[in-house]
């Protein structure tokens, strides 16, 4: 008995589903990845180029010396941002492989799938996020209140 061609073509499609939200968000995870050791290792190159250049030419006066030493801050702390971040998306690739990359530490809820796109390391849906920010600011103004600079010395 012969198969119908329209048959075994609606099989094949089947049998290949859709990439899930979970291979997504593992493609856009292990990309951004790659973009940030790139960038690191570039940055690190970077800092050490300039460290030898800096010193081969030597510091004229105390503003170039200052200059210099706010720049090589500046590339320190940018390296110290990618660094985290790349903790940040290795972690979230640890989630993914263990199930629960995608929930809400807080609720358990789903976090939405555009907040993952934006922010693939997000471990809070976007409520307790704020809520989170939230008590936070809170706790920062109510602990400058309570600063010895801000109490009434004339009591």
């Amino acid at each position: 008995m012969k198969k119908a061609k329209g048959t075994t073509q609606s099989h094949k499609a089947r049998s290949t589903p859709p990439p899930s939200r979970y291979d997504e968000l593992r493609r856009i995870l292990e990309d951004r990845r790659r973009e940030i050791v790139s960038a690191l290792h570039e940055k690190m190159k970077g800092v050490r180029a300039d460290g030898g250049t800096m010193s081969q030419q030597g510091v004229l006066d105390e503003g170039e010396a200052s200059e210099g030493s706010i720049q090589e801050d500046i590339e320190l702390a940018l390296i110290q941002m990618k660094a985290e971040t790349l903790n940040r998306i290795d972690e979230a690739l640890a989630r993914l492989e263990t199930g629960v990359y995608g929930n809400c530490v807080e609720c358990g809820d789903e976090i939405s799938s555009p907040r993952l796109r934006a922010l693939p390391f997000a471990v809070r849906c976007r409520d307790c996020e704020e809520a989170r920010e939230v008590a936070e600011q809170r706790e920062r103004t109510m602990s400058r209140r309570s600063s010895p600079l801000f109490m009434d010395l004339s009591s």
